[in-house]
């Protein structure tokens, strides 16, 4: 044992936990910690970025694309309040982040003090667990048990705040090794096993929704040997991309509001719906009493919340997927339901998704980076119709190379965890896929890339508008478009590299796959400015709050003026 401060526990602790990468930005409050890590640099890596949020994205995308904890820091007010959006981001999709700030001391506290503000009870709603440390001698405590809870169970962001004369203050600290994670399987009941295993047995037409928590749980392998098993064509949801491979021949694509047309009526027709790792989303049901309207639902989950929260499914298994699927797999034999999957073959024969290839389009962009990089790049997106496109048009046969935010839908996520990514995975090919609207919001990370050279390739769909606004807007609100056009002077090339950062424009694919080549082999970052027609939209689409069974197409709408 020996005598350190609250600020040198603090990175004692982080070691513990095997951390070597933080992302963050300074502040008065955090001095002490800050300072301590000029101390101890060479034990870690430390990026600072443009904006706290930006941090806690990075962090964000490093967890989702390593599997370990993040780690950001903040300082206390703004530099706290700043990471809300990333907190919230890695809660809605289950990301485990650790978040540290500091905050005013504690006789300062509740007194309007200067930069101060309650983060503790800002963030209640949207972490997994936070704490606020008064005492020094439950520091190294608190920062195990914080890591501990982001990693058990479903993940989640834990927030620790520590007020700035916790860090100054001494105490007696023993080193600790914390314990292996163990898998949940605790909730698995044999019963609820036994009778999966006989609804398995039973159907006729069996489906695999895969979400998130596959890939959480690390269950590609025992996802493809339990399809193998129950011998069923496999769509997946946003967040479940990878989990299964996206070029396997069972596999029809997304399901619900822009999934495929043929995974979206092979739900509607099957007799019993696994889903594996998902909470059924809205974006995803579509009309609850509708969706699945033929079958039973097997739900498998760690979360018992998730369980009938959205809507009532027939069984349940809670357990880790991973655990669960082990479980089923030793046990279950073969099933064989040859007719099924060749219907399911052939709707995806007659609904394959198309594009316009007479002009650049996204779908198009997406084709060619999965070529040029043969589907080993990490892709990261904002939010909006170019993130379906990452998600419809770009094959992911493994997890962990899609990072996106699914659940709080968070424009300026992707630069930040595009960072992240590649900090983590500095061998892989990491590729951001932006909005122009999207790429405004945290555009200021591109001088932290351009800051420690780190080679992310920052693709922007430009075509000038909010682009899923306007898609609305055109089909739902009669064309009126209200504040979604961003015609303006700013010139993208000409920001990025004020900022430090070689760029482009680029106006049609043969210009776009030559720059995209160079950027691989640039070995510092690059922005590729990509401008697409205005009115471009994703399909298929299902009307909101419509059945998933009624998507519809470009083809559909000119069918139905005809």
């Amino acid at each position: 044992m020996k005598q350190l401060t609250g600020a040198q526990i603090v990175l004692e602790c982080l070691k513990e936990q095997g951390v070597d990468t933080v992302f963050g930005y300074p502040g008065g409050a955090i001095l002490n910690i800050y300072d301590e890590l000029y101390k101890q640099k060479k034990d870690f890596t430390h990026i600072l970025t443009s904006h706290e949020q930006g941090a806690s994205h990075a962090a964000d995308g490093y967890a989702r694309s390593t599997g370990k904890v993040g780690v950001c820091f903040a300082t206390s007010g703004p530099g706290a309040t700043n990471i809300v959006t990333g907190l919230a981001t890695a809660n809605m999709d289950s990301v485990p982040v650790v978040a540290i700030t500091c905050n005013v001391g504690v006789s300062l506290l509740g007194k309007d003090s200067f930069q101060e503000v309650d983060i503790s009870g800002v963030t209640i709603p949207i972490t997994k667990h936070n704490f606020i440390v008064k005492n020094i001698e439950e520091l190294a405590d608190t920062i195990r048990r914080a890591f501990r809870i982001a990693k058990t169970g479903r993940p989640g962001p834990v927030l620790i705040d520590i007020p700035k004369d916790v860090t100054a203050a001494t105490t007696l600290y023993e080193k600790y090794k914390p314990a292996k994670i163990i898998r949940s399987s605790e909730y698995i009941k044999e019963v609820d096993i036994q009778n999966a295993i006989s609804m398995i047995r039973e159907a006729k037409r069996p489906y695999i929704l895969v979400g998130g928590g596959a890939v959480i749980s690390d269950a590609a392998d025992e996802l493809k040997e339990f399809a193998e098993k129950v011998d069923a064509p496999v769509c997946d949801t946003l967040m479940g991309k990878g989990a299964f491979n996206g070029t396997d021949e069972r596999y029809s694509g997304m399901l619900g509001m822009h999934g495929t047309k043929a995974s979206n009526l092979g739900v509607s027709h099957c007799d019993l719906l696994i889903a594996v790792g998902t909470r059924f989303s809205d974006r995803v049901l579509g009309n609850p009493k509708t969706f699945a309207k033929n079958a039973k639902i097997l739900q498998i989950d760690v979360d018992p919340v998730e369980i009938n929260k959205n809507i009532c499914v027939s069984a349940s298994i809670i357990g880790d997927v991973k655990a669960v699927l082990t479980v089923i797999n030793r046990r279950l034999e073969a099933q064989e339901h040859k007719e099924w999957l060749d219907t399911v073959k052939e709707y995806k024969e007659k609904y394959p998704l198309t594009y316009d290839k007479g002009r650049l389009t996204c779908p198009e962009i997406m084709e060619a980076i999965y070529d040029i990089t043969k589907g080993e790049a990490v892709i990261t997106t904002e939010v909006g119709q170019h993130q379906m496109w990452a998600a419809q048009f770009y094959k992911y046969d493994k997890p962990r190379k899609f990072l996106t935010s699914g659940g709080l839908g968070t424009m300026g996520y992707g630069l930040g965890a595009s960072l992240g990514a590649k900090v983590g995975n500095p061998d892989k090919i990491v590729v951001n896929i932006a909005g122009d609207g999207c790429f405004r919001m945290n555009l200021n990370e591109l001088a932290t890339a351009s800051r420690y050279n780190i080679p992310v390739i920052e693709v922007i769909i430009n075509n000038s508008v909010l682009g899923m606004v306007r898609q609305w807007q055109d089909l739902f609100y009669e064309e009126r478009y209200s504040y979604t056009t961003l015609q303006d002077k700013v010139d993208f090339v000409k920001v990025a590299e004020g900022l430090g950062v070689q760029a482009k424009k680029i106006t049609d694919i043969e210009q776009f796959k030559d720059a995209f080549k160079e950027a691989l082999n640039a070995g510092e970052p690059v922005v590729l400015d990509c401008h697409i027609d205005l009115d471009d939209k994703v399909w298929p689409m299902v009307n909101p709050g419509g059945s998933i069974e009624d998507a519809f197409d470009k083809s559909d709408l000119e069918a139905q003026a005809r």
